[in-house]
C-alpha cells in the first residue's frame, strides 16, 4: 500500500505531494514533485529517426483560404502531425508489435507505477555489432529482480536526442538476455536504442519474442519501451517510475517514463 501525504503552505500556490512506498521490507519516501523525465520529445530541436523514414511532419491544416496558423492570420494554431511511434519518439510497445493480433498498449497496460532499476551497460563489441549481453545485465542487477528495468547504454552521448539511426546498425540486445529478463519476472523493459533487436535480422526479432515469450505465452501486460534517454546526472539505482502512455489503440504509442527518487525512511 502506498501512503499519500499532502503538505500545503498557506498563501503559496504550491504543495508537496509525497507517498510512502514499501519495498523489500523497507519504507521509502517519494516526492512526486521531483522527477526525471527520460523521454525524447518529437519536434523542435530534439528528435530521433529510425527505420528509413523521413522526419515527422507538423504542419498547419490548409483548407481553401484557411491556414491553421496564427502567424498567417488564423485565430488559432490548428496543425496536423504525421509520425511513426517506432521511428520518431520515445514509445512503448506491446506484444501486438510482433503478433498477428494488434494488441494495443492502451488496452493491455493496466498499471502505470513500478519499482524500477536503472542500470548502465557498456555493450560488448562483437565484430561490427555492439550487443547488450545477459551476463552484463545479470552482473549489474546483482540479484535484484525488478518489475521494470531501464538500461542506459554507454557512452551516453548527447546526440542520442537527435540522431538518424537508419543504416547505422545500432546497439541491440542478445536474445538470451531478453529471455533471462522474462525468466526473472521483468515485465517492463526500457532501453535507449531504437530496438532491442538488430536493425537487420531477417525479421527474426529474437529478443522481442524472447521477452514476451512468443509464441508459447501471451504476456500481454508486459511492455518494451525504446528511445528513452537517461541523463548522466541520473545515477544507477532504484526508482519509482510512472510509465505514462498516450491513449492510442495501437501496438505502440508515444510514452513519457518519469522516474522519482526513493529516499529510505529510517
Amino acid at each position: 500500500m502506498w501512503l499519500i501525504k499532502k503538505l500545503y503552505f498557506a498563501g503559496l500556490k504550491y504543495f508537496i505531494l509525497q507517498i510512502t512506498v514499501p519495498h523489500n521490507g523497507n519504507s521509502y519516501r517519494v516526492d512526486l514533485n521531483k522527477f526525471h523525465d527520460i523521454s525524447i520529445p518529437m519536434g523542435g530541436e530534439s528528435g530521433v529517426q529510425a527505420w528509413y523514414l523521413n522526419a515527422p511532419e507538423i504542419s498547419p491544416v490548409r483548407d481553401g483560404d484557411f491556414i491553421g496558423e496564427v502567424a498567417q492570420g488564423s485565430s488559432v494554431n490548428f496543425r496536423n502531425i504525421f509520425f511513426n511511434p517506432h521511428a520518431h519518439i520515445t514509445h512503448t510497445e506491446s506484444m501486438g508489435h510482433i503478433h498477428e493480433t494488434i494488441f494495443s498498449v492502451n488496452e493491455n497496460l493496466k498499471e502505470h507505477y513500478f519499482i524500477t532499476e536503472v542500470i548502465s551497460i557498456d555493450p560488448l563489441q562483437v565484430a561490427s555489432d555492439r550487443i547488450i549481453g545477459k551476463d552484463q545485465i545479470e552482473k549489474m542487477l546483482a540479484g535484484k529482480r525488478p518489475k521494470a528495468l531501464v538500461i542506459r547504454t554507454l557512452p551516453n552521448v548527447e546526440n542520442k536526442l537527435a540522431i538518424n539511426y537508419s543504416n547505422t546498425n545500432p546497439t541491440y540486445m542478445e536474445w538470451q538476455a531478453a529471455a533471462w529478463l522474462n525468466e526473472i519476472g521483468v515485465e517492463h523493459l526500457l532501453i535507449d536504442t531504437p530496438s532491442v533487436d538488430r536493425e537487420q535480422d531477417n525479421g527474426e526479432l529474437k529478443a522481442h519474442k524472447a521477452f514476451w515469450g512468443y509464441p508459447d505465452t501471451k504476456r500481454l501486460h508486459c511492455t518494451i519501451s525504446e528511445f528513452v534517454f537517461v541523463k548522466d546526472s541520473i545515477p544507477d539505482g532504484t526508482y519509482f517510475m510512472n510509465l505514462q502512455t498516450a491513449p492510442i489503440e495501437n501496438d505502440a504509442t508515444p510514452s513519457r517514463p518519469i522516474l522519482h527518487e526513493m529516499t529510505l525512511i529510517d
